[in-house]
């Protein structure tokens, strides 16, 4: 995992996704699935092999061009000292993007019971806002910029199941228009991706549907049975 002191040597990676596609990352702490996610921006590129966006290798495109394209909540979320709204649409230019993504993100209840709104003024690295609060407000940022590629490295992991649930039914529609990479390690985060990968030591172990995967009962169902 990226940013733990064992980083896995991804194997054997090979997937497609379709546009419009979201492809479902599972698997335990520790098992590559942040590893996996660095690599579509280029933070690190791959020794052997090669990531592909519609044909075009991604080494073959400006590190700019390619990250334009992409919005990467990751698992750390970090919020500069400025008001909720400057941070929400940081990277684009659309002012109003900012409450249709809070809207998508659950938070936008939340920013309107702020004593100033969009206006107020958060602390550094957001430390006004608790942990769940810090992944949406994260989330909604990287939708606001309308990305074409949305990056997800277990982004709701401090949020309560039935507000993941809420988010998750959000943005199912938005998902639709976009290509989407979702690792987590609660099943309950991707068990409606198009496509399901499990990971395991940096190897995918097992891939498909979701009902699937629960027929065969290998590890996916191992895993969903222990949560």
């Amino acid at each position: 995992e990226s940013g733990s002191p064992t980083r896995w040597v991804l194997r054997h990676i090979s997937f497609v996704a379709p546009a419009g596609a979201t492809i479902g990352v599972v698997g335990a702490t520790g098992s590559g699935k942040s590893a996996l996610m660095d690599l579509v921006p280029r933070l690190f590129d791959p020794q052997e092999g090669q990531i592909l966006i519609d044909g075009i290798p991604i080494r073959d495109l400006s590190i700019a061009s390619l990250r334009r394209e992409i919005g990467y909540v990751p698992q750390e979320s970090f919020l500069f000292s400025d008001t909720i709204g400057s941070n929400l649409v940081y990277g684009t230019s659309d002012e109003t993007a900012a409450s249709w993504a809070a809207e998508i993100a659950q938070l936008d209840d939340t920013i309107e019971r702020f004593p100033g709104g969009y206006d107020t003024v958060l602390g550094e690295r957001g430390i006004n806002l608790s942990g769940g609060q810090k992944q949406r407000a994260a989330l909604a940022r990287a939708l606001a910029r309308r990305p074409t590629i949305v990056l997800l490295d277990d982004a709701l992991s401090a949020v309560d199941t039935h507000t993941e649930a809420e988010i998750l039914r959000s943005l199912r529609d938005e998902l639709d228009k976009r290509t989407a990479l979702i690792a987590s390690h609660r099943v309950s985060a991707i068990r409606e991706a198009t496509w399901i990968i499990v990971l395991e030591q940096g190897r995918i172990v097992e891939q498909g549907r979701h009902a699937e995967l629960l027929a065969a009962g290998g590890r996916y169902w191992a895993l969903l049975n222990r949560q």
